[in-house]
């Protein structure tokens, strides 16, 4: 599922940045919306990697019992482990290759959208399989 929702990120990144490339004409635009899309993508495969890391460790510790303080901490960990990668990439698209802030934006926002929408489409769907 996980993989899914990233793939369907990345083609939703691809898309919108034809979609800029055909409306202004500009490849600046488009590569702006593409790399916003996919800094997106890659904030949705590090929380998959992440969620999966902790699946493995939580099959593993189950026989021995874990202080719910340490999974707190991992999850804290995690989450400002994934801000500083989107913000330091965000950073880098804007200010080292002096892209369109507006166009990167709106590329991240595409994608996390992307990821909302997939999450729960795909989500419904598996549900409806079973």
């Amino acid at each position: 599922l996980a993989r899914q929702v990233v793939g369907l990120q990345a083609a939703t990144a691809l898309i919108a940045a034809g979609v800029a490339y055909g409306l202004n004409g500009t490849p600046q635009d488009a590569v702006a919306v593409l790399s916003g899309g996919l800094v997106s993508a890659l904030n949705g495969a590090l929380l998959a990697w992440r969620m999966s890391r902790v699946a493995l460790r939580f099959a593993h510790e189950a026989r021995e019992p874990s202080s719910a303080h340490h999974q707190l901490r991992l999850m804290y960990f995690y989450a400002a482990e994934r801000f500083l990668v989107v913000v330091v990439l965000l950073g880098l698209c804007l200010v080292a290759l002096k892209l369109s802030p507006l166009a990167v934006l709106g590329g991240f926002v595409m994608g996390q959208a992307a990821l909302l929408a997939a999450r729960l489409f795909l989500n419904r769907l598996n549900q409806n399989l079973d």
